[in-house]
């Protein structure tokens, strides 16, 4: 019986070193993965608004916010006008902006869209695949990504016009 009882023992030693070595290497190497500033960033290809599938490889060599947002979410609502409006400033220079929507219908997105004049692309994140990928766990968070294609700047939470000016400037390099 004693012997029976090392032996058990023995086993949940194993199972345990087993199990907290996974859970090591698997925090370890998901850290790797979880887009940084000087990071490159996730790459993908989604349905816009307008039925149009955009990628972010089409926009290699462009400066780009992407903004990851939804129509239930408060301070979301309160930066799109800003967002909007910065857009429409720096476009010219080639500033792109990809808003990933989480999750919502068509028709909420569109209702939004058209009642705030938004004219740069909304994308669908359907299975919330995008938001994993980018580790977004507050809502609005934003990714400014430099025309070398890098991120630049991460903000998580709701920006001010002033914030993103100048960090379009700063991606824009003026």
């Amino acid at each position: 019986m004693r012997r029976n009882r090392k032996w058990v023992q023995i086993a949940i030693l194993i199972a345990i070193l087993l199990i907290g070595g996974y859970t090591i290497g698997s925090s370890l190497f998901a850290e790797e993965s979880i887009p940084r500033e000087g990071s490159e960033p996730p790459a993908f290809s989604l349905l816009g608004l307008d039925g149009k599938t955009y990628s972010l490889q089409d926009y290699k060599g462009r400066p780009v916010i992407v903004n990851f947002w939804g129509t239930w979410c408060d301070p979301c609502k309160r930066e799109m006008p800003a967002i909007q409006s910065q857009y429409e400033k720096w476009k010219d220079r080639g500033l792109e902006v990809l808003a990933l929507n989480l999750d919502e219908s068509r028709v909420t997105v569109q209702s939004f869209v058209q009642q705030n004049g938004l004219t740069f692309p909304i994308l669908f994140d359907k299975d919330l695949h995008m938001r994993d990928r980018y580790a977004v766990r507050s809502y609005p968070t934003t990714f400014f990504i430099d025309s070398s294609g890098k991120i630049a700047k991460i903000a998580p939470g709701e920006m001010t016009e002033a914030f993103i000016e100048q960090t379009v400037r700063t991606i824009l390099k003026e």
